[in-house]
């Protein structure tokens, strides 16, 4: 009976802790910003989040903090702070213009190909002058979007020229602009 005693009065004594964890990162123009949901950081910034966990006693005004440490805070950035992500978003957009640019100019040369083949001595007199203008018609439309491609695939090749150098200048890691 005595122990049973001397255990109630022990747990009456005790107290319960909670712990929070509480995530933080800082944007890209410098504001800290907290949230106890991970999935309401950004994604552009999960890389860069530092988890911090407070524990607070019941009873107890000062929560004690205790900053884990992750291996998500070693990502690697240039010289302006910039990661990974922020390049990758730079640079995909105009890896993808020159992709669709370069598919299209192959369509419309290929086009152009199989129309001027009907221009040919064989085929020209089997064909009335109203044929002859659509298909010179044609091929002119088709030399135009064929320049058209063509200069998208130059504005992107400058600009990603421009980005890798500037990735260079700045200290970024190349594999970041694949």
């Amino acid at each position: 009976m005595k122990n049973l005693l001397i255990m109630l009065i022990l747990f009456m004594f005790t107290t319960s802790a909670h712990a929070t964890t509480i995530y933080k990162w800082v944007d890209e123009k410098g504001v800290i910003n907290f949230t106890d949901d991970y999935t309401k950081v950004p994604p552009a910034f999960r890389n860069r989040v530092k988890i911090e966990k407070y524990v607070q006693q019941e009873g107890n005004a000062a929560p004690a903090q205790r900053t884990v440490a992750t291996a998500k805070e070693e990502t690697r950035t240039d010289i302006y702070g910039r990661d990974k992500s922020w390049w990758r978003g730079k640079v995909r957009p105009w890896k993808d213009q020159l992709k669709e640019a370069s598919q299209n100019y192959e369509k419309a040369q290929e086009e152009y190909m199989e129309q001027a083949e009907g221009l040919s001595p064989y085929k020209f007199g089997k064909m009335s002058l109203t044929q002859y203008q659509m298909l010179s018609s044609r091929l002119e439309i088709l030399s135009k979007e064929m320049d058209m491609y063509q200069g998208q695939m130059a504005e992107a090749k400058g600009v990603l020229a421009k980005l890798s150098k500037e990735a260079k200048d700045a200290g970024a890691d190349p594999a970041w602009l694949e």
